[in-house]
């Protein structure tokens, strides 16, 4: 559909002026949330990860690490300049998928499709907390768009070589994007009109360039024994279970999408994915191109919560498109009927939920409501730090005293971010094996003969306490957490005699 550039023009606008206000608006929110709540473990835990930049890490490729390291370098070690940095790059990820949906549709399906996108709680999510899932969508978003403008001129080297930058960065980001290039191959294969890109060479030089980014991250992992590889295998570990349970787990699936994607906006998304295979026919090419790189993903994530768990984010990248082609239904851009009182109520639904859970945290964070465990584990950290801190400067020997935190890994990270002194953490795994980063890096077999400084929630293991001279108790660390609070206990280890690695 060919609209007048002035008709393009003025929603274009109209989405600068959307984008500028929410922009502002959770500029101010991140700033509330920052003064209400402590880092979340794992934006600690990667936080810690900066400190070393490498070229990978237990769990995950290297890029999280190194925007910590960068806006750590800039902000200082700051709460907000890590939260600032998962807004700006939700921000500009919408930018893109703006883009996207205009060169595809229209400016007025483009901001439709970034309105639906802002009204979930997963944009919430995503815009204010500093996980993979940031620069991932980032890089997704952006290889869509450049894809698509590849194949609309196949010729263009600059295209294919800027697409290749893309799918590098992204791996660089998280294993997931190693998905993108495969689906670039099924759509050439697909898609009629463009299986000539099979017989391109630029089409393959993106994707071989852009697998290239991968190199160091494998030869990393191969001086550690591939523990990525290892810890990403486990994510597929299953276990029979009761019928019960099983469908519980199953149930669990779409009911986690309904929610983090809005009930009424996720029950749209699938509408139209089924409606585009029921009129594939019917469909343009662009259509293909956005159901293709959703649709499949989605059904396998579908028939693996048969057998197991699927974390909610896992499929976060394949619902871009999927927005997208909802977005181009809202302005009837699609040959697929639907009654106009859904697409209201989509908006009213999502509206209402973002509207709640906007207020919702200030009232909990505000009021009694703020003892609930699961927002506990966002606060009490800095206090802790900055006991353990105090505790680290009456130890008698400071500069031969190394920081030990017993229990999650979750401890040892935000202890290294919240004591004053940003010490380097270690962590004692009673597995046997690595756990995480801090069984990846050199733990304390190097530091012989020094004090150690341990804070533990539950009790002194034999294992640990056998290792020194003499374990002197310090005291007490209490959190009044509702009820019962979380108490740590922190001891002095005198003179460490032993410490056997980890076998990574």
């Amino acid at each position: 559909m060919n609209l007048p550039n002035e008709f393009n023009q003025l929603w274009t606008r109209r989405f600068a002026w959307l984008l500028a206000a929410v922009l502002i608006f959770r500029t101010v929110f991140m700033l509330f949330f920052c003064a209400q709540a402590d880092l979340a473990g794992d934006e600690a835990y990667y936080w810690d990860w900066g400190r070393v930049p490498d070229w990978g890490y237990y769990s995950k490729p290297p890029m999280i690490g190194w925007l910590m390291a960068g806006v750590s370098w800039l902000t200082g070690n700051s709460e907000w300049g890590i939260r600032a940095l998962a807004l700006l790059l939700g921000t500009g990820t919408l930018v893109l998928i703006f883009a996207l949906a205009r060169l595809l549709y229209s400016a007025k399906a483009a901001f439709m499709t970034v309105v639906l996108i802002l009204l979930t709680p997963a944009s919430a999510g995503l815009n204010l907390f500093l996980t993979i899932d940031a620069p991932l969508l980032l890089t997704w978003s952006a290889a869509l768009a450049l894809f698509w403008a590849a194949v609309e001129k196949p010729s263009c080297w600059v295209r294919w070589l800027l697409l290749a930058l893309v799918i590098g960065l992204g791996t660089l980001s998280k294993q997931m994007m190693l998905v993108f290039p495969l689906l670039m191959i099924v759509f050439a294969m697909v898609s009629r009109a463009d299986r000539q890109l099979l017989r391109n060479p630029r089409f393959w030089f993106s994707m071989l360039i852009g697998a290239a980014f991968l190199l160091p991250v494998l030869w990393w992992n191969d001086q550690h024994a591939w523990i990525t590889l290892e810890h990403t295998k486990h994510h597929f570990d299953t276990k029979s279970v009761g019928f019960g349970k099983w469908l519980t787990r199953a149930l669990e699936w779409p009911g986690v999408q309904a929610l983090v994607y809005s009930p009424v906006t996720w029950a749209a998304l699938i509408y139209i994915l089924l409606a585009g295979f029921r009129h594939w026919s019917q469909m343009a090419r662009r259509e293909r191109f956005l159901i293709l790189f959703s649709a499949p993903a989605l059904i396998v994530f579908s028939l693996l919560a048969l057998r197991q768990r699927i974390n909610p984010n896992w499929p976060a990248v394949f619902y871009v498109p999927a927005f997208i082609l909802v977005g181009a239904w809202f302005t009837a851009h699609l040959p697929v009927q639907g009654f106009v009182t859904w697409r209201l109520w989509t908006l009213r639904v999502a509206g209402f939920v973002t509207l709640l859970l906007h207020l919702a945290l200030p009232v909990v964070f505000l009021t009694s409501l703020n003892g609930h465990p699961k927002l506990n584990a966002l606060r009490g950290w800095e206090q802790v730090g900055q006991q353990m801190g105090q505790y680290l400067e009456k130890v008698p020997r400071p500069q031969q005293t190394q920081v030990l935190a017993l229990g999650h890994r979750y401890h040892a990270a935000q202890l290294a971010f919240y004591m004053p002194q940003h010490p380097r953490l270690f962590r004692f795994e009673p597995l046997g094996h690595a756990m995480s980063q801090y069984e990846v890096w050199p733990g304390l077999e190097q530091h012989l003969g020094d004090d150690v400084l341990i804070m533990t929630d539950k009790p002194m293991p034999q294992a640990v306490e056998s290792c020194f001279e003499k374990v002197e108790p310090l005291g007490k660390i209490t959190l009044a957490d509702g009820d019962e609070g979380r108490v740590f206990e922190v001891f002095l280890g005198q003179k460490l005699k032993t410490w056997t690695k980890v076998g990574v």
